[in-house]
């Protein structure tokens, strides 16, 4: 079968949501660049396709002729000495110089024996960044609907609101230019600027619209919308930039200098649907030093029996179930590599993924964590797309902004890796909480070090694909974080602490205790400003939430260049998965002021 026609099955197959859909949107690129496709995924292409035999008849690839100079090789063409202008045979021994070519003899008698090219002479790779003018159009609309809708629509109270975040965000872009390794960094505590400014805006706000003569009635809804927006904007002025920053620090990195020796660990409880095809993918992953250990914490299933399917070529081991922090120790303890990467019993990684991200830790000799890049795979209805369009937005805009200043605060679990230095001096993980991976970040960030993002680092799960398992996968994950944020508050007074105290942690109180109580109101306001007549201001404040929802979400979707077809799903998570978002928030933080016991609950695996 002809390239083309593989093609047109497998995007017909991609649209008709047939098989595994991160894992088409990767062999669809394989056969386009004409790359080796392993057995396993040609078996899984001919099951999808309905296909009993799979050849791919694909262009012949192109030789590749060294760049270094000074080779002496067999000269693949007639071409002319630079020296005498004869041609030189096929048969005949050349020098390449500076895309010259030249005899050997006539070489010798022009450069001289010790010859050495100069060093502007010397070709040298140059990484070339091809500038994206839609990245940069999308950018630009954002500021310009920021600013003019602050300035045409909502008067001189949204300016002085906006100026507020608008300062707040030129002192992080200026901080950010400094030192980002924090650790036995004196100072007296203090709040950061961004947690006095976040407490302090609302009565900020709240006397200029007394001020301004508004009735008091009016006021709260102002107030509350104003607050919101603020907020809002403060994000989008300070991630926008900060995110194209980061894509363009990524592009211009250079490919990894070395090859530490990796020890890549699954822990896995009752995942007898998913597991092969993760050990499968980590197996076909391209790394010259990797050692893959798989740990059982006590399935009741065939996970381990499928796992000793492998044995030959991965560790396996078994322990009593005691939970995944403490399947993960367990693994530690028999691993022997430098960097230990972290991945989850239902994910699938990238084939390049663990040297992506075995180069983030080149980018700083104090960087202790990478996190990966964390897809969706089951893209089926509109909660997994949902899921899908947020983790992109997620990762693309306010988890490159961290990367810029060093601080992210969550190394998934799905892929992450670790340098075992710091991981061995931050200590094990603590198996008394329900979000480890958090946890483990944050212990490592109060030690000074940093954290950095990775998003060529892919590695593809499976979200939960009914309403009532993201409502139970979501409580564990707000239960938890909020438990983390409580543990770990101290953090929140400390200058010594860096970035975790300028801007993460308190970011992470806005989005875990703020914004749903902010959300929460909001709705309810809104809708109070409707009945009391103030529809055209809660209209011109919602158009403009969507707006800027909207392009920063086409932003993050050209950045990691997903599917744009997504875009559409933009507006269920600004009205419908948000407040479902924002209720689950709400559960979680009176759960945990009423002491009420965190419990670990995983969706239903389908197997994709």
């Amino acid at each position: 079968m002809d390239k083309i026609s593989v093609i047109e099955k497998l995007t017909k197959a991609i649209d008709d949501s047939v098989g595994d859909w991160g894992r088409n949107q990767y062999l669809l690129k394989v056969i386009e660049n004409n790359r080796e496709i392993t057995n396993s995924d040609k078996a899984y292409l001919e099951k999808i396709l309905e296909i009993n035999h799979l050849t791919i008849e694909a262009e012949p690839k192109a030789t590749i002729i060294s760049k270094k100079d000074n080779t002496i090789f067999l000269n693949p063409e007639m071409v002319k000495c630079r020296t005498c202008q004869k041609p030189i045979n096929l048969d005949e021994k050349a020098v390449r110089q500076q895309n010259l070519w030249y005899h050997k003899t006539c070489h010798r008698q022009t450069f001289g024996d010790n010859y050495k090219p100069k060093e502007k002479e010397t070709l040298r790779e140059k990484i070339k960044v091809k500038k994206d003018p839609i990245q940069l159009v999308l950018t630009a609309a954002i500021f310009v609907i920021l600013a003019g809708s602050v300035y045409f629509i909502l008067g001189p109270i949204s300016m002085i609101a906006m100026g507020l975040g608008g300062g707040l965000t030129i002192y992080h872009v200026i901080g950010a230019t400094g030192k980002l390794y924090s650790r036995n960094k004196p100072g007296a505590r203090t709040p950061s600027a961004f947690l006095v400014f976040l407490l302090a805006s609302p009565f900020i706000i709240a006397g200029m619209i007394a001020f301004e003569g508004y009735t008091l009635l009016e006021s709260p809804v102002r107030i509350i919308l104003l607050w919101a927006m603020t907020i809002s904007f403060w994000s989008t002025m300070l991630f926008v930039p900060m995110a194209v920053l980061s894509k363009y620090r990524e592009d211009i990195q250079p490919d990894v200098k070395s090859y530490p020796k990796v020890s890549v660990i699954i822990p896995a409880y009752n995942e007898e649907k998913v597991i092969a095809n993760t050990i499968e993918g980590l197996l076909e992953t391209k790394y010259p030093k990797k050692e893959i250990i798989f740990v059982d914490d006590g399935s009741k299933d065939n996970t381990l029996q499928i796992a000793k399917n492998y044995k030959d070529q991965i560790k396996v081991l078994s322990k009593p179930n005691g939970g995944k922090a403490t399947a993960i120790n367990y693994g530690i303890q028999y691993s022997s590599g430098e960097i230990i990467v972290i991945v989850d019993a239902d994910t699938i990684i990238g084939r390049q993924s663990l040297r992506e991200i075995v180069k983030g830790f080149e980018v700083n000799e104090h960087v202790a964590a990478v996190a990966g890049n964390i897809k969706v795979r089951n893209q089926k209805n509109w909660i997994t797309k949902c899921q899908a369009l947020e983790y992109i937005t997620g990762i693309q805009i306010v988890r490159r902004a961290f990367d810029v200043f060093g601080s992210i605060t969550i190394v998934p679990g799905a892929l992450g890796a670790f340098k075992r230095s710091f991981l061995t001096e931050a200590g094990a993980y603590g198996k008394d909480t329900i979000v480890e991976d958090f946890d483990q970040t944050i212990k490592l960030l109060k030690a000074g070090l940093i954290t950095q993002g990775s998003a060529k680092a892919t590695a593809y799960t499976e979200a939960p694909n009914t309403l009532r398992d993201f409502i139970a996968q979501r409580k564990r994950w707000y239960r938890g974080n909020i438990q983390v944020l409580k543990r770990h508050s101290d953090a929140l007074t400390n200058p010594r602490y860096g970035y975790l105290q300028k801007l993460s942690l308190p970011y992470l109180f806005l989005g875990m205790v703020i914004t749903p109580i902010v959300g929460f109101t909001s709705t309810i306001n809104a809708i109070i400003g409707i009945i009391m007549g103030d529809w055209w201001f809660v209209l011109q404040v919602s158009l403009i939430f969507t707006t800027v929802h909207y392009l920063m979400t086409a932003l993050a979707l050209r950045i990691d260049g997903e599917d744009q077809k997504l875009l559409g799903y933009a507006g269920f998570l600004v009205f419908g998965f948000k407040q479902i978002v924002d209720a689950l928030l709400l559960k979680a933080m009176i759960e945990q002021l009423t002491n009420k016991k965190a419990t670990w609950t995983s969706a239903k695996r389908i197997g994709v």
